[in-house]
């Protein structure tokens, strides 16, 4: 049986070191380039100076991290093994308890264990490598092994400048953060400080443009600000996310992408993560060893207090590499039926059957204690609900049945004081006092204004003629008292009367003895209420005894109009309100015996509206608009014109919107002629009367909710 684990805790040496002295193995070795021989500490003033001594000299500082849950400093050491013989060195200086050294295939990391999260800094004397922790919380200077500070080496003249930076927003809500690399060799440092990502660029430049801080928090990512600095002669960023969180970083050619995803917390896991697995990694490669010693196993790799029932025995053969410690114990527990129960820090698991009884137990211990426990009674003073509206909860009346009161409890209502009185136990009226506190509240005042705009645009145009012939031969002398003198020629006037006299106006004796042949009566059509104009033209022979008569008629009207309704009212939220200005017109009625009845309708404006307010200060309105007028008389009464815009939409607070519009063009030309007369060219028009008609109309319906704040009425 082998265990690698390969983690930054200090539970891993100790798999380690149980797993040896299970199978009684000699510790691993491989050939390395290089061996770590002893690691001393000591303390000047709040510094701790750790000190490793190394076969052969380093080429270059090894790579690290720090973590600060728990607080932990780990550096990896790259084909070395650990020669020192120890698995852990206790230190117990300042805020150092412990060093653990853990070997893995091809490589070593050496862990400190921290009380508190510090700063460190490494570097390289001789066969040396000094590490210098912190202990103010400040920045670590490097120092030799006489505390000397060691001078940082000479920066380079030139350096590869980084290209771009810039954030993008993913599918799902997570934020990357993606830099454009001037080589795909470049160092990067990559580490989690606190509720911060740190990335350093080693030994690189940053142009002026990219030395900035950008604000994308309102990307909706956890994401909030990217500061990229340079700190001597590196390139330092600060990734400052907010709420839960977890990252990654991964490099493709000379492109880095750091991604940060939101999480969503979930109470019942062990940790939270996307997928609830957030433990450090480590590998497990076991045959039939026992569950009891996995779960001791676990427990000093994640640090909670883990208690195993005497009912979980047996044993397991599993092989996990780097997996979270939480889905290695999910896996554990699927894998034997087992179970857990979390409380804080304490993490107790036994079988799937024996928590549900205990739990059953408990449950029913409680309902025998509520059974047997003292009654008490309590009134309830509410402010802003009705009482009545606590029927239905309460099952006041035989309203309904009891939703929150025990079997033995009752509740009774005082409309009058509006008041409560509950007699139940005593956690069932805290469980009423906390219901009354979150619905008994003022509810917030909404003030919907509309605005209802009808115009309409319309023309109509006519025209018309008549015309007619008379002849007058024999009615000369004194038949009929018809005399004619004076200049004979046509005679233009606004209506045809017959000959003159001397100014050459006709005036006769008798009209109606007259014949009048008008063969041609096409009039223009009046337009609303309006006559229209004529114009009239008398030919006669010089006997002044035949005459041909033609009266023209043309009538034209242009209007445009515009109505403008702008209801409002404030309402509660959620509580429908409605507003209504109008007139009755009375119709009549058959009834069966063959009497009428008189009847009214409503020719009004009315505004219904329901607003609901959204947690994030929107509106949500119900509205129902009807904008009626008075149409056409008919023989019952007048007919009702009704327009109408029934809808749900949601406006931001203050916003406008158009719920919708009726826009309708109305074009009609009427042509009145008589057969083939009206078709000849020119002519025809003295045949025929003509008329054309174009009306729109278009309806537009404006809402406008503003919340009313602090219960003051809007002006």
């Amino acid at each position: 049986m082998i265990a690698l684990i390969n983690t930054s805790t200090r539970g891993a040496m100790f798999v380690k070191f149980v797993l040896f002295s299970l199978l009684g193995l000699s510790q691993l070795a491989w050939a390395q380039t290089n061996s770590i021989l002893a690691v001393s500490a000591n303390q000047q003033g709040a510094n701790i100076i750790v000190k490793i001594d190394m076969k052969n000299p380093l080429s270059k500082s090894p790579l690290g991290f720090a973590i600060s849950n728990p607080a932990r400093i780990a550096l990896d050491f790259a084909d070395t093994n650990n020669a020192t013989g120890k698995s852990s060195i206790d230190i117990n200086l300042g805020d150092l308890r412990t060093v653990n050294l853990i070997e893995a295939t091809g490589r070593s990391r050496l862990v400190f264990n921290l009380n508190k999260s510090l700063n460190y800094a490494t570097a390289l004397e001789g066969n040396a490598l000094i590490v210098t922790i912190d202990g103010s919380g400040g920045i670590a200077t490097p120092v030799n092994s006489q505390g000397l500070p060691v001078a940082p080496p000479a920066a380079k003249v030139a350096k590869q400048n980084l290209r771009d930076i810039d954030f993008r927003r993913g599918a799902n809500g997570e934020g990357r953060v993606v830099v454009d690399l001037p080589a795909s060799q470049l160092a990067v440092d990559v580490r989690q400080q606190g509720q911060k990502i740190v990335v350093d660029f080693l030994k690189a430049g940053l142009p002026d443009i990219l030395r900035r801080r950008l604000d994308v928090s309102d990307f909706g990512s956890p994401v909030q600000t990217i500061t990229t600095t340079t700190e001597g002669e590196n390139v330092h960023m600060v990734i400052e996310p907010k709420g839960l969180w977890e990252h990654s970083a991964y490099q493709s050619d000379t492109q880095l992408v750091v991604e940060i995803k939101p999480i969503k917390e979930d109470p019942n896991k062990l940790t939270q993560g996307t997928q609830g697995y957030r433990g450090e990694r480590l590998s497990f490669n076991f045959q039939n060893i026992e569950v009891r010693a996995l779960l001791q196993i676990v427990a000093e790799v994640s640090g909670f207090n883990i208690i195993a029932s005497d009912t979980v025995v047996g044993s397991i053969t599993l092989r996990l590499k780097d997996v979270p410690w939480d889905q290695a114990l999910d896996i554990i527990m699927q894998s034997k039926s087992l179970d857990m129960r979390k409380n804080g820090s304490v993490i107790w698991i036994a079988p799937k059957d024996e928590l549900l009884t205990k739990e059953k137990l408990e449950l029913e211990q409680k309902a025998q204690i509520a059974e047997l426990e003292p009654l008490k009674t309590e009134s309830f003073q509410l402010n802003y609900q009705k009482v009545e509206a606590f029927k239905q909860v309460f099952g006041v009346d035989g309203a309904s049945t009891n939703r929150i009161l025990s079997k033995r409890g009752s509740a009774v209502i005082e409309p009058r004081t509006n008041q409560l009185f509950v007699t139940d136990i005593a956690s069932k009226l805290e469980e009423v006092r906390r219901l009354i506190q979150k619905t008994d509240i003022a509810s917030k005042q909404v003030l919907i204004e509309a605005r209802i705009v009808e115009a309409d645009d319309k023309f109509s145009r006519n025209l018309g003629a008549k015309l007619g012939f008379t002849d007058l031969r024999g009615l000369r002398g004194g038949d009929a008292g018809y005399q004619v003198s004076g200049n004979q020629r046509a005679a233009l006037t606004g209506n045809y009367l017959g000959v003159g006299e001397q100014t050459g106006q006709a005036k006769l004796t008798d009209q109606s003895y007259i014949p009048n042949s008008q063969f041609v009566s096409l009039p223009a059509v009046g337009i609303n209420g309006l006559n229209p104009g004529s114009l009239a033209v008398s030919l006669f022979s010089a006997a002044a005894n035949r005459f041909l008569n033609l009266e023209l008629s043309a009538l034209e009207a242009d209007g445009k109009g515009k109505i403008i309704s702008s209801p409002r009212v404030v309402t509660a939220d959620q509580l429908k309100a409605s507003i209504e200005q109008g007139t009755e017109l009375p119709y009549q009625v058959a009834t069966s015996s063959g009497a009428t009845s008189i009847f009214f309708r409503k020719a009004s404006l009315r505004l219904e509206v329901t607003p609901q307010i959204t947690p994030d200060g929107n509106v949500i309105l119900d509205v129902d608009v009807h904008k009626d007028s008075v149409g056409q008389e008919t023989r019952a009464g007048f007919a009702i014109d009704t327009k109408q815009v029934k809808t749900l939409v949601l406006v931001e607070n203050g916003g406008t919107v158009v719920l919708g519009g009726i826009f309708q063009q109305n074009e009609r030309d009427n042509v009145t002629k008589v057969p083939f007369f009206g078709d000849l060219p020119l002519f025809g028009n003295l045949f025929k009367t003509t008329g054309r008609t174009n009306d729109k109309t278009e309806l537009l319906v404006f809402i406008t909710p503003k919340i009313v704040a602090n219960n003051l009425s809007a002006k």
